[in-house]
C-alpha cells in the first residue's frame, strides 16, 4: 500500500485549480497526471532577463524588463501588417512593441495609452529604432518574478504561462518527506532536503538541486532492481546439471569463439545453483547469440526440464524456430513453435505436448506464457531482445513453473557498460564481443543523396546477379515541415521501375501485412524491401546483401549499425550505402565517419553515448526507453555508480527495508513507482 504521507502528491491533475475538459489532452500528452507529475515536470531551461532603468542601458538581443508607457496604437488594419504600439521609457526614449497576426484588440486592451506597463521580452532593432516583437509579459504591477523565467517543455493547446502557473499550484501541495539519502552523502554533496529541491529547480538553474533529484530517482530504480535480484535469490528455483550428451551430437559448421565459450560457461555456471539464473546476454549484430542460447536450452533438456524461447513478434519467432531446429537436427530433441496464430488442434496438441514434457522446447511469441499454458516441468526462459520486455513482464515468467525458471535474456543492442547498470541492475551480464570466423566486414560508403540515380541502377545489376536489398527510409508519410524522402513515396518510386519485386514495410501496416510482405522478400520472392526503421531488429535473409540508408545523417549511431546488420549474414560480400543530405551538422559528420570506420557496436555504442550528450539514449529512444524521466545523461554517468552502490549498502548492511532510514526508500519506491520491488518483499 502506498504509504499515506504520499495520498496529496498522487492526488488527480483535476484538483489543481483550471484544469478541466479543454486541458485534459494537452497534459495528457506531457504526462502530467497528478499533482506530483507537475512537481516533476521540470524546466528545460531559464530565460534571465536585466531589468532596465531606461532603454540606454539595453543591448539589442538582450533579454529586458522594462517599464514603458503607450504613446500611440498603429496598423494592424489586416492580419498581414503588425501592430504596433509606441512607447517611451522614463527618459523619453522609444520603443515599439510589434504584434504579428491577429493580436491588435488583445493589445490595445493590455497597454492603454498613457498608462505605464511592466514589459519583458528581447529588445532588438529594426532600421534606427528598438523595438520588442511580441513581448513575454505585459503587467501593471512590478514584473520582478519575471527576471528569471522557467521555460517548461509544453505540447499543443498549453502556453509556458498557463502550465507555469499550474506547476506553481501543484508545488504548494507539496509536504515534508522522511530523508532516504545517507546522511554522509548529503553532507558531502551539499544537497538540500527532497521538498527545497524541488521548489529550488523550477526557480533557476541550481545544479545542487536538480542532482538531489536526479539521485533520488537513480537510487528507486537501482533499490528496486536490487529487491528483484534478492527476490530472485531467495525463490525455489532447481538446480540444472547438463550431463553434455546432447551438446556432444550438436554438428556445428564452425567452432565457438573465445566469447561463446566464456558465455556458454557461465550460463552453466548459473543454472547449477538452485537460485534461479537472471542474466543478460549482450551480443553484437551477429556475434552468434542465438548459439549460445542452444547450448543453454540444451543443458536445460540434458537436466530434464524444458525450455522455451520468447521472441517479441512472430517472424522473429519463426526465425528462430527455423535457426534452432536446423542446428539441433541431429540432437533429437523435440522443437516446437506457438504463437497467437496457433488455433484448434494445432494449438491443443502443443499444449499437451507441453503439460505431458514430451516437447524439450518451444520457441514463440508472448503465447506461450498465456494463462492455459502449463509446463511439466520449465526450467530455462531465453527472452530474446531484452529492451522490449520490462523488468514485470520477467516476474510473470516466475510463476510459470513449480519453482521460478532460470531466465536468461538477450540483446542484440549493445550497451555502454553506464546504460548497462541502469537498465538491467538487477541481472548478471554475459558480453559476446567477438565475431564468429567467416563473418566478412561490411563495406560502408557515405554517399550525396544527389547520387540517388546511380544508386538506382546499382540496385540493378545487383538484382541481375540473384541478390536482395534492402532500402530504409527515414518516415512513414511526406512531412510539409521537415522534407524528408517518405517510404510510401520512395516505395511506389522503385516499384515503377522494378514492378511487383519491391515490398513496403512500415509500423502503421496491420501485423498480418508486415509479415506477409516479410515472408515474401526472406522467401526471395520479392527483391528489394522497402522499410522504415521497423526492420532494424531481428530478420535474417542471408540473400540479402546490400543496405541502402536514406538521409543517414538523422539516425543516431546504435540505429545505424542495427540496421547495416541486417546484411552481411551470408558468405557474399555485403555492402551498406548510407545516403546523406546537403548540410551536414558535425555531429552527424562524425557518426557517419565512425560508421566507415569500425564495426564493432559496442565502441559504437559508447561514441554514441559521448555524441549524443544529454540526448536520447539507446538511438532515437529507438530502443526501449531509459527508465529515467528527472536525471539526465550526465547525471546517469556521474550518479549512477553511488546511488547503487548506496543501495546496495541499505540492502546489505541496513537490511533492507526496515529501520528509519528503510522506511525512508520505502516511500521513494513508491513517489516513483518501483513499487513493484516493495511488493517483492515477503509481507509487502
Amino acid at each position: 500500500m502506498r504509504p499515506d504521507l504520499l495520498t496529496p502528491l498522487f492526488a488527480s491533475a483535476e484538483s489543481l485549480k483550471g484544469v478541466g475538459a479543454t486541458l485534459a489532452r494537452p497534459l495528457e500528452k506531457l504526462g502530467l497526471r497528478r499533482i506530483r507529475d507537475f512537481a516533476y515536470h521540470l524546466p528545460d531551461r531559464f530565460v534571465h532577463r536585466r531589468q532596465l532603468a531606461d532603454l540606454t542601458e539595453g543591448g539589442v538581443g538582450e533579454q529586458v524588463l522594462i517599464q514603458l508607457t503607450p504613446l500611440e496604437h498603429r496598423g494592424g488594419g489586416s492580419p498581414r501588417t503588425p501592430f504596433r504600439v509606441l512607447c517611451e521609457d522614463a527618459k523619453g526614449s522609444t520603443c515599439a512593441l510589434v504584434y504579428f497576426g491577429r493580436n491588435a484588440g488583445w493589445a490595445k486592451k493590455q497597454l492603454p495609452l498613457g498608462e505605464a506597463r511592466w514589459i519583458a521580452g528581447r529588445l532588438d532593432q529594426f532600421g534606427q529604432s528598438l523595438q520588442i516583437v511580441h513581448p513575454d509579459h505585459v503587467s501593471a504591477e512590478g514584473a520582478l518574478g519575471q527576471v528569471v523565467e522557467p521555460i517548461y517543455p509544453l505540447s499543443e493547446g498549453l502556453t509556458q504561462g498557463r502550465l507555469g502557473a499550474l506547476v506553481g499550484q501543484a508545488l504548494t501541495h507539496l509536504v515534508d518527506l522522511p530523508e532516504w539519502i545517507e546522511p554522509g552523502l548529503m553532507a558531502k554533496m551539499g544537497w538540500p532536503d527532497w521538498r527545497s529541491s524541488l521548489t529550488a529547480a523550477h526557480k533557476d538553474e541550481n545544479k545542487l538541486a536538480r542532482d538531489r533529484l536526479a539521485y533520488d530517482e537513480l537510487l528507486a530504480n537501482s533499490l528496486a532492481l536490487m529487491l528483484v535480484r534478492a527476490s530472485n535469490r531467495r525463490a525455489a528455483g532447481q538446480s540444472l546439471r547438463g550431463d553434455g550428451r546432447l551438446r556432444a551430437k550438436l554438428n556445428l559448421p564452425f567452432a565457438l569463439t573465445g566469447a561463446q565459450q566464456r558465455s556458454v560457461r557461465e550460463i552453466e555456471g548459473d543454472l547449477a545453483q538452485s537460485a534461479p539464473m537472471l542474466r543478460l546476454l549482450q551480443g553484437d549484430v551477429g556475434s552468434g547469440k542465438t548459439v549460445v542460447a542452444l547450448n543453454a536450452l540444451l543443458i536445460a533438456v540434458e537436466a530434464g526440464a524444458q525450455g522455451a524461447l520468447l521472441a517479441p513478434t512472430e517472424i522473429l519467432a519463426r526465425q528462430h524456430f527455423e535457426t534452432l531446429r536446423r542446428m539441433a537436427t541431429p540432437v533429437g530433441v523435440n522443437i516446437a513453435l506457438f504463437t497467437g496464430r496457433d488455433k484448434g488442434k494445432v494449438r491443443e496438441s502443443i499444449l499437451m505436448g507441453l503439460m505431458d514434457g514430451s516437447i524439450d522446447i518451444v520457441v514463440g511469441t508472448h503465447a506461450i506464457f498465456q494463462d492455459g499454458v502449463q509446463y511439466k516441468n520449465l526450467g530455462l526462459a531465453v527472452i530474446d531482445e531484452q529492451h522490449r520486455f520490462g523488468v514485470g513482464q520477467r516476474l510473470m515468467l516466475a510463476q510459470k513453473g513449480k519453482r521460478t525458471p532460470h531466465c536468461l535474456a538477450m540483446t542484440a543492442t549493445p550497451i555502454p557498460r553506464t546504460l548497462t547498470l541502469a537498465q538491467y541492475g538487477e541481472m548478471d551480464v554475459s558480453r559476446l564481443d567477438e565475431l564468429p570466423p567467416g563473418r566478412q566486414a561490411i563495406d560502408t560508403r557515405v554517399l550525396a543523396a544527389e547520387r540517388f540515380g546511380d544508386v538506382v541502377a546499382a540496385l540493378e545489376r545487383h538484382f541481375a546477379t540473384g541478390q536482395q536489398a534492402y532500402w530504409v527510409c527515414p518516415m512513414v508519410r511526406d512531412s510539409e515541415v521537415v522534407d524528408l524522402a517518405a517510404a510510401e513515396t520512395r516505395f511506389a518510386e522503385l516499384a515503377d521501375r522494378f514492378g511487383d519485386a519491391v515490398v513496403l514495410v512500415h509500423g502503421q501496416l496491420k501485423p498480418e501485412e508486415k509479415d506477409a510482405a516479410m515472408e515474401r522478400f526472406a522467401s526471395g520472392g520479392a527483391k528489394l524491401l522497402v522499410a522504415t526503421t521497423v526492420i532494424e531488429v531481428g530478420v535474417d535473409v542471408p540473400n540479402a546483401t546490400l543496405m541502402v540508408i536514406e538521409q543517414a545523417e538523422r539516425f543516431g549511431l546504435a540505429q545505424l549499425h542495427q540496421l547495416r546488420g541486417r546484411v552481411g549474414r551470408g558468405s557474399e560480400k555485403s555492402t551498406c550505402l548510407l545516403l546523406r543530405g546537403e548540410t551536414l551538422s558535425e555531429v552527424a559528420r562524425e557518426r557517419l565517419a565512425l560508421m566507415r570506420e569500425t564495426q564493432d557496436g559496442f565502441r559504437l555504442a559508447e561514441e554514441d553515448l559521448r555524441l549524443r550528450g544529454g540526448g536520447e539514449l539507446l538511438g532515437t529512444r529507438q530502443s526501449g526507453d531509459t527508465p529515467f524521466r528527472v536525471a539526465s545523461l550526465d547525471q546517469i554517468t556521474r550518479l549512477l555508480p553511488v546511488a547503487h552502490d548506496d543501495a546496495r549498502l541499505l540492502m546489505e548492511r541496513d537490511g533492507g527495508l526496515v529501520g528509519p532510514r528503510g522506511e525512508a526508500a520505502r516511500v521513494l519506491l513508491y513517489l516513483f513507482e518501483r513499487d513493484w520491488g516493495v511488493q517483492l518483499l515477503r509481507g509487502g
